[in-house]
C-alpha cells in the first residue's frame, strides 16, 4: 500500500459492525457497490484511486479522478477485475488491509474457484444472516444501469447507488420497493421498477439475439475502463461477459477464455450472425486474444474499444486495419 495513501484500518468500518472482518479460509461478500480487484496491494495511486478503496466507494469521483487517457491507461496490467455487491468470495490470504480473493461468479481459466486477485480487507464482510438469506431466499436482479439503494421503504435515508447487474436476496415487498439483504449493511430498499425478482433456482427466460444486443446498446457512450464490470465503466470483455450473464448465460470473464474455454461453437467470418461474439490477436496470427466484440451484422460491431474511447458501434473491417480477427463463437443458437 502506499504510505502516503494508507487504506484506513478495516476494523474501524462500520460496515463491519454486522458481520465480521475476513480470515483466511473465510467465504465473505462484497460490501460495497463495486470493489475492483488489484493484481496486488499496494498499486494505487494517492489521491486518484483512494475514492474506489474506501467503504463506501465513490467511482464518480474516481472517473473524475482519471480524466486524462494516460491516468486511465495507467490501469492496465494493474487491475484484475471488479466484483459487485453481494458478490461472493473465498478469502485466501490476508496481508494488512488486503484481502487476496477469489471472485466465484467470475469463470477464469487461472482458478477453478473463480476469479483471482486483491481487495481492500474492509470491503468484504462475513455475514452469516446475508449467506443464508443469499442461499435460500428470492434475488433481485438490479436491471436499471444505476439504482440507488434506500434505508427506509419510504426513501427518506437513501443509501449508495448500485450497478447494473448486481444481485441482492429478497426479503420482502413494500409498496413500489423490495426489501433486500445487504452484506454488512442489514436491510435495505430498491425500487421494484429497478430490479427483476427471481425465485430460488429461477433462471432468466433464453434471450433472443435482439434481446442480447438492445442490452448492450443500452450502454453506448459509457467510458472504458480496464477490468470494468459495472456501470460506471466497462473492459472490453467485462461488456460482454455482463451483457450475456443478464441474460441468464455465463461466459468466462476475460476474451481469451470467451474464445477458447467457453465451450460456444465456432463461427468461420463469412458465416457470422447478429449477437455472435468477435475476438481480436495482440498481431496478425499471434495465439494470444487481447480483445472481444459484439457482432452487429453488416460489418458492424459494438464493443468497449480502449481507455481513450467509450462503447461505441463501428464497423468490423474499420476496427480490424492490422488485420488481427482471430476468431468467433455463437452464443445464442437461433
Amino acid at each position: 500500500m502506499n504510505p502516503s495513501n494508507p487504506t484506513p484500518d478495516p476494523s474501524s468500518r462500520a460496515g463491519h459492525a454486522a458481520g465480521s472482518v475476513p480470515r483466511p479460509g473465510d467465504t465473505a461478500f462484497v460490501q460495497v457497490a463495486v470493489a475492483t480487484v488489484w493484481v496486488r496491494p499496494g498499486l494505487d495511486r494517492a489521491g486518484i484511486d483512494d475514492p474506489s478503496l474506501t467503504v463506501p466507494v465513490d467511482l464518480d469521483a474516481w472517473n473524475s479522478a482519471m480524466d486524462e487517457t494516460e491516468t486511465l491507461r495507467w490501469l492496465t496490467g494493474r487491475l484484475e477485475t471488479q466484483a459487485l455487491l453481494g458478490a461472493r468470495v473465498i478469502v485466501d490470504e490476508v496481508d494488512g488491509q488486503w484481502a487476496r480473493i477469489v471472485v466465484t461468479d467470475q469463470l477464469s481459466p487461472r482458478d477453478p474457484r473463480g476469479y483471482p486477485g486483491w481487495v481492500p480487507l474492509a470491503q468484504l464482510s462475513v455475514d452469516p444472516g446475508f449467506a443464508q438469506a443469499a442461499a435460500s431466499s428470492p434475488t433481485a436482479t438490479v436491471t436499471a444501469s444505476r439504482s440507488r439503494l434506500m434505508e427506509d421503504a419510504e426513501g427518506t435515508s437513501p443509501g449508495i447507488e448500485v450497478s447494473f447487474g448486481t444481485v441482492l436476496p429478497v426479503l420482502g415487498h413494500t409498496g413500489a420497493v423490495v426489501e433486500l439483504a445487504v452484506p454488512g449493511g442489514g436491510t435495505q430498499y430498491l425500487p421494484e421498477a429497478d430490479v427483476v425478482v427471481r425465485e430460488p433456482g429461477e433462471v432468466p427466460p433464453t434471450p433472443t439475439v435482439e434481446e442480447v444486443i438492445a442490452t448492450g446498446e443500452r450502454f453506448l457512450g459509457l467510458r472504458y475502463l480496464w477490468s470494468g464490470m459495472s456501470a460506471w465503466g466497462f473492459d472490453c470483455s467485462g461488456f460482454t461477459h455482463s451483457v450475456f450473464r443478464h441474460h441468464g448465460i455465463t461466459i468466462p470473464r476475460d476474451a481469451g477464455p470467451q474464445l477458447n474455454g467457453s465451450g460456444f461453437p465456432r463461427v468461420e467470418r463469412e458465416d457470422l450472425r447478429r449477437g455472435d461474439l468477435v475476438f481480436f490477436s495482440e498481431g496478425p496470427g499471434s495465439p494470444e486474444i487481447r480483445h472481444v466484440a459484439l457482432y452487429l451484422g453488416d460489418d458492424l460491431i459494438i464493443h468497449a474499444p480502449n481507455a481513450p474511447r467509450t462503447i461505441a458501434v463501428e464497423s468490423l473491417s474499420g476496427y480490424d486495419v492490422k488485420d488481427e480477427y482471430a476468431g468467433a463463437v455463437r452464443v445464442i443458437q437461433q
